[in-house]
């Protein structure tokens, strides 16, 4: 079983041009194709990431020049060290735009607290924490740096990072924008399909933050919420997939089924239409329709938490079943981020590609 990411560099062009288009008119591993492999070479890897992440890279404006638009890249975020783990789930199982729990105010501590040690030894396993604020860190300054060179009127560009649960939080990232002096601000999502459990959580931080210190916005704002068929974010799948295809034999490679791994949602949260699995089905469509239909595909889910039902099939239920049946040559391609976290560097390359490659024999 291959597991493909995205492209930062393809990633970081589409950011570009959906912002220059903004602005006009209104790596990471993730770099590098994952294949399995041992469980110390994973941890070896997950530590030197997880050390790189913890390094401060500040940022470097042009000259010291005051900017004048700011991007405020919109994320979850994740704790850099296990000793934040139990902070970073108590304000997820707090978010009612992410969930709703009975009692949620207390049930949501309780299960924090109750979840916090498996999820601290999860991220031990992958070095002691995510990666995802250097990546975003290292996404950041080569989209402002692209933007300076595409829309030089309305530079000089800045980015921040507005994390839901994690610091920088969003409103924390908002408070700082407000203080530069922004003529512009852009909130970028960085989920390619939108969510209201996700995006239109973080949108909705952004609110709160203007209601709560009672004071309107100094500086124009707009939103980029979504951008599950931008040609560049499709190109970059279909690319990195015909790149692993080549890998597998030429007798078997038409074969090979793709599974399209996204991260699950709650039925609660589909049923009262979120558009979400739509979304994440039309990028999967332009990739298919891009590789023009070459080898038989799958959308499966990931992620579930809890007994209550969430979007199915499940990715490790699904890669099974294919083995029951004898289809053996897999490729795994997460379709739904862009940058390295625990969903991806846990769950897919050590949960799925190492522990169900090792019991179905996946060559």
């Amino acid at each position: 079983m291959v597991l493909v990411s995205t492209n930062m560099a393809a990633a970081l062009r589409s950011a570009g041009v959906l912002l220059r288009d903004r602005l006009v008119y209104g790596g990471s591993r993730a770099c590098q194709p994952r294949r399995c492999q041992s469980s110390a070479a994973t941890a070896a890897a997950a530590t030197e990431t997880a050390q790189r992440a913890r390094s401060p890279r500040p940022q470097v404006q042009p000259g010291n020049r005051k900017p004048k638009t700011g991007i405020l890249m919109l994320n979850m975020g994740g704790p850099e060290t296990v000793g934040e783990v139990h902070d970073f789930l108590l304000r997820l199982f707090s978010d009612r735009d992410l969930m709703t729990l009975p009692v949620q105010n207390k049930l949501g501590p309780f299960i924090a607290k109750r979840r916090t040690p498996k999820i601290q030894e999860q991220y031990r396993r992958i070095g002691g924490g995510s990666p995802i604020k250097m990546w975003t860190t290292k996404q950041g300054e080569g989209m402002v740096k692209l933007l300076d060179e595409l829309s030089p009127h309305t530079a000089p560009h800045k980015y921040y990072i507005g994390f839901r649960y994690v610091h920088p939080l969003t409103e924390e990232a908002v408070e700082e924008m407000e203080r530069d002096g922004l003529e512009r601000a852009i909130a970028f999502t960085q989920y390619p399909q939108y969510s209201c459990s996700t995006t239109g959580s973080s949108l909705n931080a952004i609110y709160r933050y203007y209601n709560e210190v009672g004071k309107k916005p100094t500086m124009k704002w707009s939103t980029i919420d979504r951008w599950p068929t931008h040609p560049l974010l499709i190109q970059c799948f279909a690319d990195h997939i015909l790149k692993e295809l080549d890998h597998f034999p030429l007798e078997k490679r038409r074969e090979v089924v793709i599974l399209f791994s996204a991260h699950s949602l709650p039925m609660s949260v589909v049923n009262r239409g979120d558009p979400y699995p739509q979304e994440v089905g039309a990028t999967v469509q332009r990739v298919m329709d891009k590789l023009g239909y070459s080898n038989p595909y799958r959308l499966v889910w990931q992620s579930k938490v809890g007994p209550m039902p969430w979007l199915g099939p499940l990715t490790n239920e699904a890669i099974r079943g294919l083995c029951e049946r004898g289809r053996k040559n897999i490729l795994l391609v997460p379709i739904a981020f862009t940058s390295d976290h625990i969903e991806t560097l846990y769950e897919l390359d050590i949960e799925y590609s190492q522990v169900l490659a090792s019991e179905k024999y996946i060559l």
